[in-house]
């Protein structure tokens, strides 16, 4: 089981140089920063958490700027993003990030991915968000197609370009690993067609049903030729329990990522590393 930590890296916490130093010292194998552009300040969006949306999520700096800043100063720590809102991101733009903390890194960067939730935050960006994971999956193909060739190109419906060339490929080859989030009725399409691993969300407990899940989508990665055992089962936000985590590990996940909020009192925040560090010990 790999261990993992996600904060919202915000600016009146701890800087994510700093959590980064202190994740990788207690032992943790990742850590993963969320990713909101901005919020609508008329917003109506159902925030699957409850009425009230948490503070961090208005505050949220860059995800790859703290994935950048995490990196430079820890060695083998992954950084990674939990996740990416790729649907509201330009394509080539977000290949060349991605690649460039690769680099950075030295090999060490996660692609998580995902289509949101905030229909006002992902309209402001140009993007109906009925049609989202249409755009998402184009999105991940071309950047896949300038990450893998010297020269890209790519023809769709809502991604267009002709043959370029995009430096420096990633370190990690053919690219860093994509996980999808979600737990949709069409997610695991994705995840065989264009991902390496499943993300699912813990929302206050192991989500029923999840062994039966997992199980089902390593038959489907066989019944197309893929290597079910190379698809990673990613769970987010697991509680931070002995029992959460057992479960988790039966039901088939190899990587638990635990929560952690930022506070102004970075104190609070440095005793829940302490706690889910003893944990994982």
């Amino acid at each position: 089981m790999k261990y993992a930590i996600t904060m919202f890296p915000t600016e009146y916490t701890a800087p994510p140089d700093e959590i980064g130093r202190r994740v990788e010292e207690r032992g943790f194998e990742s850590l993963w920063f969320p990713e909101h552009t901005h919020i609508p300040a008329a917003r109506k969006a159902v925030w699957a958490g409850g009425p009230v949306l948490p503070r961090e999520y208005y505050h949220s700096y860059d995800p790859f700027v703290a994935c950048t800043a995490a990196a430079v100063v820890t060695r083998e720590l992954k950084v990674g993003t939990g996740i990416c809102l790729v649907i509201q991101r330009d394509p080539i733009t977000t290949a060349k990030e991605v690649a460039s903390v690769d680099r950075i890194s030295n090999g060490r960067f996660l692609f998580g991915i995902g289509g949101g939730w905030n229909w006002e935050e992902v309209g402001h960006h140009g993007t109906n968000f009925k049609t989202r994971f249409a755009l998402l999956r184009e999105r991940i193909l071309a950047m896949k197609e300038l990450w893998t060739q010297e020269k890209a190109q790519y023809h769709g419906k809502y991604v267009d370009f002709d043959e370029s060339i995009m430096n420096p490929k990633p370190v990690q080859q053919p690219h860093p690993p994509i996980f999808m989030g979600g737990d949709g009725a069409t997610t695991f399409d994705r995840v065989i067609e264009f991902c390496d691993g499943w993300f699912p969300i813990a929302r206050g407990g192991v989500p029923a049903g999840l062994a039966e899940k997992v199980t089902e989508l390593r038959r489907r990665a066989e019944a197309v030729g893929r290597d079910p055992d190379a698809l990673s089962m990613t769970l987010f936000t697991c509680p931070p329990t002995r029992e959460a985590v057992d479960e988790a590990e039966r039901a088939g996940i190899d990587r638990v990522i635990f929560g952690v909020t930022p506070s102004e009192d970075v104190t609070e925040v440095w005793k829940a590393l302490d706690e889910r560090a003893r944990l994982i010990r």
